[in-house]
């Protein structure tokens, strides 16, 4: 849902004892403390390594998440201008145990491929402005509070920028309120949707 991305997964993921500690950054409430994979241990990413190069290299992170629990983690995309989208949300639903497993396994390959699920790139353009046509809708049905996303809010490869709890009905999902929104809305939530698979960001739109 809207700014409440499920980090503590992901940050369990990318902690590591053997690096500085800096904040998880997730709005969801405080976290526990956890080191950015931008902070690379030797051998890591740089800046004159080709795309193809960096784009190996996550191939390789991703094929080891898969190989150590997460099966259908899709390969990150790397932009033109060099931003990189993850399959945040198979690591978010994964197990503790599991989240354990791929930390000790791929660690080192996340930061030589400067992957780091738990911080997605900016929203692009074109996924805002879904984001926004599907707020004005919702607002327009019944949800008033549903504010416009920016280039800022949280959201989720594949699934958008969804809503908080502040912006849902008390009854959330159950409410007649939020299903009337949801059916008169229909189109334009698809199209935020679809805005955000890592198809159409890979394409930085």
């Amino acid at each position: 849902m809207r700014r409440q991305v499920a980090g503590y997964a992901i940050a369990a993921l990318v902690a590591s004892a053997t690096v500085p500690a800096a904040g998880c950054g997730s709005s969801g409430g405080d976290s526990p403390s956890v080191p950015s994979l931008s902070q690379s241990a030797p051998g890591g990413h740089g800046s004159g390594d080709t795309d193809a190069s960096r784009a190996s290299e996550l191939h390789a992170a991703a094929q080891c998440i898969r190989q150590h629990g997460i099966p259908g983690y899709a390969d990150p995309v790397l932009t033109p201008s060099g931003a990189v989208y993850s399959d945040s949300r198979s690591i978010q639903n994964a197990s503790q145990s599991v989240i354990d497993a791929v930390r000790q396994a791929c660690w080192t390959l996340m930061t030589r491929a400067n992957l780091d699920p738990e911080n997605e790139p900016p929203a692009p353009p074109q996924l805002v402005q879904a984001g926004v046509r599907a707020a004005e809708c919702m607002r327009a049905n019944g949800l008033p509070n549903v504010t416009d996303p920016t280039a800022q809010s949280p959201y989720t490869p594949g699934h958008g920028f969804g809503l908080n709890r502040n912006e849902m009905p008390a009854a959330g999902k159950a409410s007649p309120v939020w299903q009337h929104a949801r059916q008169a809305c229909n189109a334009q939530i698809t199209a935020e949707l679809q805005a955000s698979t890592l198809g159409s960001l890979s394409n930085e739109g």
